[in-house]
């Protein structure tokens, strides 16, 4: 008889997931990055293009009304799959409307539904991580979570690059129509996907708000498994938080950062998911965040070298291709983590709360991040950069006492 992961693998389960991560990230770029090609092209001034980056508030605030898609369900295709096709269909009829304003004419207009279109996306998110974290289980942990972060880049790839190559053929408006028929795999992919079974929905809106917290808190050992999330990934965020400022520094041109961090980056950052979730499948949770949490501190290291030497192609090249290989294989390991933490009967509220911890720990130490580059010189703040990786790999030794919520079987 073939075991539950294999019977699962010959379904298409891990195809819907990963085109729902396609699906998800279309939407961040085009309020962001194109939003602001699209804005400045129109003519509209950087002051006001700066002010725009609050659009992106619903991505950190998530949690605050992810309890409700917790608590209430739509009156079709279930809990899940009811709030992603609805979030799915706003957010193209939002582009739709986006795709008929004038930036320089309409700003305010134009403001009002980019954040519209964030504040449905972010709820999306929501929905589609509790989805995968619900359906997955724990063997495809790993390889379900690559799977939606490398199709998660792809729609921020056709978001981004294919977006802007496709303004200087046709016009903005045509451009977001497009973006918006982006969102159609995903739809198909919600109707024909699977609803996990038997996961009962908060009988309260109490029971969704504060159960949740409080069953995280009566945790053993609750307060190491927030930190080990908080401490993780935080000297890797911070080193690459400046990385375009530190290049510019060192000599290179805008033309060689984007070569490199765009094309050879991206490439080794989905090839580096795809190499971890292959990995997780084959090695447990705890292994997988031992090996690829030293190996991004011991990556941190081409930065050290990079600032003491200066400007040089080759190593810049290796640097990135390392350095985001193994960022990448990191992440889908933290995001597995995070997923193992969740409860089952609340999962939209812990992995948005605990998502938007981890958010909330990157901006914080990442705010500060030049005074210090810009006291210490670059060498330094690398090293500092790989000192902070050690507490959260302190905290993993702990790992063996946590209490953690056992993987879902199917």
């Amino acid at each position: 008889m073939e075991t539950a992961p294999r019977q699962l693998f010959r379904l298409p389960v891990l195809v819907t997931v990963g085109i729902l991560g396609f699906t998800s990230g279309v939407p961040l770029i085009l309020t962001q990055s194109t939003l602001q090609a699209w804005m400045r092209s129109s003519g509209v001034d950087l002051k006001t293009i700066g002010l725009f980056a609050l659009v992106g508030l619903p991505y950190t605030l998530k949690f605050l009304w992810s309890p409700l898609l917790d608590r209430f369900q739509p009156p079709f295709l279930g809990r899940r799959r009811g709030w992603i096709l609805l979030m799915f269909i706003a957010i193209m009829v939002l582009l739709a409307a986006l795709a008929q304003s004038d930036p320089r004419a309409h700003l305010r207009t134009v403001a009002m539904l980019a954040l519209a279109v964030a504040f449905f996306s972010a709820s999306a998110d929501i929905n589609v991580d509790a989805y995968r974290t619900e359906l997955l289980p724990g063997k495809l942990l790993g390889p379900g979570t690559s799977l939606h972060i490398t199709g998660y880049r792809l729609g921020m790839v056709f978001a981004g690059g294919l977006a802007l190559i496709l303004a200087d053929r046709m016009s903005w408006r045509m451009v977001y129509l497009v973006m918006a028929a982006g969102l159609v795999p995903g739809t198909i992919a919600t109707f024909l996907a699977p609803e996990p079974d038997g996961l009962r929905a908060p009988r309260t809106l109490r029971e969704a708000v504060v159960e949740p917290f409080a069953e995280f808190l009566r945790r053993k050992r609750a307060l190491e498994v927030l930190g080990f999330i908080l401490l993780y990934k935080l000297g890797d965020n911070l080193c690459t938080s400046l990385n375009v400022p530190f290049l510019l520094d060192l000599g290179f041109s805008r033309t060689e950062i984007g070569v490199a961090t765009k094309g050879v980056g991206m490439t080794c950052l989905i090839l580096g998911g795809l190499v971890g979730g292959l990995l997780m499948s084959r090695w447990s949770l705890v292994r997988s965040l031992w090996f690829f949490g030293v190996l991004q501190m011991v990556s941190m290291a081409g930065h050290v070298a990079l600032a003491m030497l200066g400007k040089n192609h080759a190593l810049l090249l290796v640097t990135i291709a390392v350095e985001n290989s193994i960022f990448a294989m990191g992440t889908v390991a933290y995001l597995a983590m995070i997923q193992r933490c969740c409860d089952l009967k609340s999962t939209a509220t812990q992995f948005a709360l605990l998502s938007s911890l981890s958010a909330f720990a990157r901006v914080l130490f990442a705010s500060p991040a030049g005074f210090l580059a810009e006291k210490a010189g670059w060498p330094v703040f690398f090293l500092v950069c790989i000192a902070l990786a050690i507490p959260g790999l302190l905290l993993l030794r702990r790992f063996e006492s946590w209490e953690l919520p056992e993987p879902v079987h199917v």
